[in-house]
């Protein structure tokens, strides 16, 4: 756990040591030739696999439907660490929690779609807090719910690995098992280009559990798998479903004045109503502030990030802007605008379309406009099941609006809108334009804490109807460290306190059900701390290139596979070189780590694309690859696999939980955090005879 093996830290060495106590054969040693078990590397590699999908595919699906995971970035994905742990420790057993797996996920998939959590609220492209009242199961049931039905799941295809890996050489064997999450992850990834609906992954998932277990169990298997796949279908065949890589989108059209809408929902939250441009400018007249407060802009180059179903874009062209470069992160949200939207924005010559994320256009463009609007682009989505980082976290901060104001032709203003709900939020972003800017904006108030913030790069170009005074103390300018627009600062919520308490002490009991005493585990408080320390690391890496390439889940997977290749370039250098010894080991990881910590991601912003991938690479996974040498030489010298293994296992969970420090102390000096861990880790590594137990 926790070692550099990927986003979900299954696939560690801590693992390749669970295995069955008992053994009628004896596995060869390092100097004798290892005799191909090709029916158990397949096992491995589809028990892996399945692994991987499967939770990729809880922390999305359940995400569309339980509105108050939101709310809390990784808590499919530490639920998914337990579950993984414990199925390892299982492995170790006489009984068999596989069988029941299918049964589990059925319960929880079609638990989920019999009660859903969702937000009662009228109105379009609002801003998702976590004030929304909400109908359904509340939180404190429905999230502890979620977290034990998600490691009981994950628990039954990694017991398969976990048998497994007491068949094969523990090295072998976690080669195989990161071949098996590189194949999890690459059919995940496809199914999210594809647009796929959740049955497809259904069938997938039952196919696979039905392979990996035998006798008449397997019939119990297949038929929890079908109930499962017929509430998914249901779920697939409703009017107006499709997918894309972000939601679950909902679309429904209606009239109004005797005019066609379309009300686009996604995962269960109001999001975006399509209506002609003529009747949202008579209706909502802030749509068309932007344009009345800078009166001269002569709109030959117009940006809009968040574009979405376009009628922002629809606005532009009737305000006469000669050509809009329309940007939105989601491709299916853009697609739906193009079929339905009646001004049919997107066909018309003068609109170029580009799916990607806003602040990534930004840092890649060299093109300069006369307006750049930010048109409602709230996502109501994270990034990752791994990180605070929401869609448009990096297009609120401070530096994303120099960017923009950078951007700008001597003509040129910036604005945004949207429903901010708070006032206090209004304030900050208007304090961020006038830092950006070096002056007042124009703020524009409507009914429900609408706003619209604009201003000219000429301060004498704007003009305002009154002038903004805000309305009490401004809370600072988000930044590319702490791009957390919406937390008001000051301590962290209880709420988050109170669960992620919750979440640990589950752990605590389920590793000392299946582990044995803590007592036990003492000798191995090292490998604890480097768990959380990983986990930390591997957070910090995530918002790096987020901000650097762009929030798209393109992006997310490809780091996701790009830490897996790493370690798995690791494990092949520990199983054919001599590696130096821990202390050498753990000193480049301090290496790694004060060079990250000294190079900026301001300054690689700067860099063309090739040469900031390859740093940004550097950076971010050389403590990796030298962490996963660290862990598996230590892990290899343990006496007590399991004990071992439990305190690995808790210092993911601890370090999944500090994650949410950033909210503090901001990403940067999360390292700081990892180096003091790894450093206790070093400091607490068993001596024998005055030396370090390495191999």
């Amino acid at each position: 756990m926790a070692d550099g093996s990927g986003p979900d830290t299954r696939t560690s060495p801590a693992a390749a040591a669970a295995v069955p106590a008992r053994r009628s054969w004896r596995l060869p040693t390092d100097a004798e030739p290892e005799r191909p078990r090709y029916p158990v590397v397949r096992r491995l590699v589809l028990g892996s696999s399945l692994m991987l999908f499967l939770e990729l595919a809880l922390i999305r699906w359940l995400g569309s439907n339980v509105v108050h995971l939101s709310y809390f970035s990784n808590f499919v994905l530490l639920g998914s660490f337990l579950g993984v742990g414990l199925g390892f420790l299982i492995a170790r057993k006489s009984w068999s929690l596989l069988p029941a797996g299918p049964v589990i996920l059925a319960v929880l998939v079609v638990a989920t779609l019999l009660a859903p959590v969702t937000i009662d609220r009228a109105g379009d492209q609002i801003i998702y807090f976590t004030s929304l009242s909400t109908s359904g199961p509340p939180a404190w049931l429905v999230l502890p719910l979620i977290f034990v039905l998600v490691a009981a799941v994950l628990a039954a295809p990694s017991e398969v690995v976990g048998r497994c890996f007491g068949e094969l050489r523990p090295l072998t064997a976690y080669r195989w098992d990161l071949v098996g999450s590189l194949i999890g992850i690459g059919s995940f990834t496809l199914l999210s280009f594809l647009g796929a609906p959740s049955v497809v992954w259904g069938v997938l998932v039952t196919l696979a559990f039905v392979a990996l277990i035998g006798g008449r169990q397997r019939w119990v298997a297949a038929g929890a798998g079908v109930v499962m796949i017929a509430f998914l279908l249901v779920e697939t065949v409703q009017p107006g479903i499709s997918w894309s890589p972000y939601y679950k989108v909902h679309t429904e059209d209606r009239t109004y004045a005797g005019l066609p809408l379309t009300d686009i929902s996604v995962n269960g939250v109001p999001h975006q109503i399509i209506r002609p441009a003529s009747q949202r400018l008579i209706e909502e007249p802030q749509y068309g502030y932007p344009y009345l407060r800078t009166p001269q802009n002569p709109l030959r180059n117009v940006l809009i990030i968040g574009a979405g179903s376009g009628s922002d874009v629809a606005i532009a062209l009737a305000q006469g802007a000669q050509h809009i470069d329309a940007v939105d992160i989601d491709p299916r949200i853009m697609q739906i605008g193009a079929e339905k939207n009646p001004d049919h924005p997107y066909a018309d010559p003068r609109v170029t379309r580009h799916v990607n994320d806003g602040r990534a256009f930004l840092e890649a463009t060299d093109t300069t406009y006369d307006l750049i609007l930010f048109a409602l682009p709230d996502s109501l989505a994270l990034v990752t099941g791994a990180s605070q980082i929401r869609l448009e976290s990096f297009l609120f901060t401070e530096e994303a609006l120099i960017a923009a104001r950078d951007h700008l032709s001597p003509d040129g203003a910036f604005s945004m809108y949207n429903y901010y709900r708070e006032q206090w939020l209004i304030d900050r972003l208007a304090g961020t334009v006038e830092t950006a800017f070096g002056h007042t904006p124009c703020v524009d108030l409507s009914a429900g804490a609408q706003a619209v913030v604009t201003a000219a790069l000429d301060e004498g170009k704007q003009s305002c109807a009154t002038a903004y005074t805000p309305s009490g103390t401004v809370v600072a300018p988000a930044s590319d460290d702490r791009p957390f627009l919406y937390f008001q600062g000051g301590a962290i919520p209880a709420l988050y306190v109170w669960t992620l308490g919750g979440i640990l002490l589950i752990s605590l009991i389920a590793v000392r059900a299946l582990g044995g005493p803590f007592r036990e585990m003492r000798p191995y408080a090292d490998l604890f701390f480097m768990g959380a320390a990983f986990l930390l690391l591997e957070t910090k890496n995530i918002a790096t290139f987020a901000l650097l390439f762009g929030t798209t889940w393109l992006v997310n997977a490809l780091v996701f596979a790009g830490v897996l290749v790493i370690v798995l370039a690791a494990v092949e250098t520990t199983r054919r070189f001599r590696t130096p010894p821990l202390p050498v080991v753990f000193g480049g990881i301090a290496a790694a780590l004060a060079v990250s910590y000294l190079v900026e991601p301001a300054w690689l912003l700067t860099l063309p694309l090739v040469p900031r991938l390859l740093v940004a690479v550097l950076l971010a996974f050389v403590p990796i690859y030298l962490a996963n040498v660290a862990f598996a030489k230590r892990f290899a010298a343990s006496d007590d696999s399991r004990s071992a293994f439990g305190l690995n296992l808790l210092g993911a969970m601890l370090g999944g939980c500090l994650e949410y420090l950033a909210l503090l102390t901001g990403y940067r000096n999360l390292l700081v955090l990892v180096a003091g861990l790894y450093l206790l880790a070093f400091l607490l590594t068993p001596r024998r005879g005055g030396a370090l137990v390495s191999l």
